[in-house]
């Protein structure tokens, strides 16, 4: 099983998760753009009083993200030097190298099968 994750927290951010009730949910996210878009802002007054609570990680902290150690050795081992025809392609060769590494580090693995509209 992977350790625990660590992250600095600011002493306000580390005070407001202390007062969070078990009932509320926190989210924490990368700083990408989407994340923050002002549609999204939008949500977070409402969500925070829905209790759900959502924490940005600090600026190129791709240690703290855990995903990223995934994508860098999939594109680097992988992935390098492929060309593909489209998104399904991709996800095709994505498959069994991600199945291969959950496997190694003892996690698990779904996919998911979105509908297009």
């Amino acid at each position: 099983m992977p350790s625990p994750l660590r992250i600095r927290l600011t002493p306000e951010e580390d005070k407001t998760l202390q007062e969070l009730s078990l009932a509320d949910t926190v989210i924490i996210q990368d700083g990408a753009s989407f994340h923050r878009s002002k549609k999204v802002q939008q949500y977070w007054q409402r969500w925070q009083q829905q209790g759900l609570y959502i924490f940005f990680l600090p600026p190129y902290s791709p240690q703290m993200n855990r995903i990223e150690d995934e994508w860098l050795h999939l594109k680097r081992d992988e992935l390098c030097s492929q060309i593909f025809e489209d998104e399904y392609e991709l996800a095709l060769a994505l498959i069994h190298p991600i199945q291969n590494r959950a496997d190694k580090s003892n996690y698990s693995v779904e996919r998911f099968i979105f509908n297009h509209v």
